[in-house]
């Protein structure tokens, strides 16, 4: 079954990179998110989890720039995980106006808040980042509505979860989805925090 009720943009780029049927962990997933439910996605590796966090982010903001602020945050592991996904992204924004934006502890955090203020629609970032650009009013989270954590095994280190606690602190209201190849109960934890009424999504 071909991918269906996804933005035109979306399917077009698809189609250009001849990717016409969805895995099992994305026939499952993708209705899920798009739903707007808080999700905890496990699947094995290779179930195509990094391709429908790219296609639930792109199809949430419509394919389109809006404003100065992000709209979609993505939190990974280290530098080397956010530079691949922001590589990932961006064969998929290419021919839209959407703006993806990159950030790591390596990167000056200052040079991080003069590029972020020129305007993004979505930031791929870790924890710790992320959490020192909130911290020195480098990021404006107000018109925020997803944040997906990729491979979030990663969270069981105690600064990114100590970070990623208070991120969602700052958060008055978005959409969550972690994705994970099992589910760790300190990732369980987080239902009673910010993935309240959270689903499951297990392939």
């Amino acid at each position: 079954m071909p991918f269906k009720k996804l933005h035109s943009d979306i399917k077009e780029k698809l189609a250009s990179l001849q990717i016409q049927t969805p895995t099992p962990f994305q026939s499952n997933s993708i209705p899920v998110i798009k739903s707007g439910a808080n999700v905890f996605c496990t699947a094995s590796k290779n179930s195509g989890k990094t391709t429908t966090l790219i296609l639930t982010t792109l199809q949430k903001l419509k394919c389109e720039a809006v404003g100065n602020s992000p709209r979609a945050v993505v939190l990974v592991e280290n530098k080397e995980k956010a530079l691949e996904l922001y590589d990932t992204f961006l064969t998929f924004t290419k021919h839209t106006s959407l703006r993806v934006y990159v950030g790591y502890e390596q990167l000056h955090i200052d040079v991080q808040k003069s590029e972020i203020f020129e305007g993004i629609d979505i930031l791929i970032s870790t924890p710790v980042t992320m959490n020192k650009l909130l911290l020195l009013n480098g990021l404006s989270i107000s018109q925020l509505k997803i944040l997906s954590i990729d491979d979030s095994e990663f969270l069981i280190q105690k600064s990114a979860y100590n970070a990623l606690m208070q991120i969602t602190n700052s958060i008055e209201k978005c959409q969550y989805v972690l994705y994970s190849e099992k589910m760790h109960p300190k990732l369980k934890r987080f239902e009673s925090y910010f993935m309240e009424y959270s689903r499951i999504v297990a392939v």
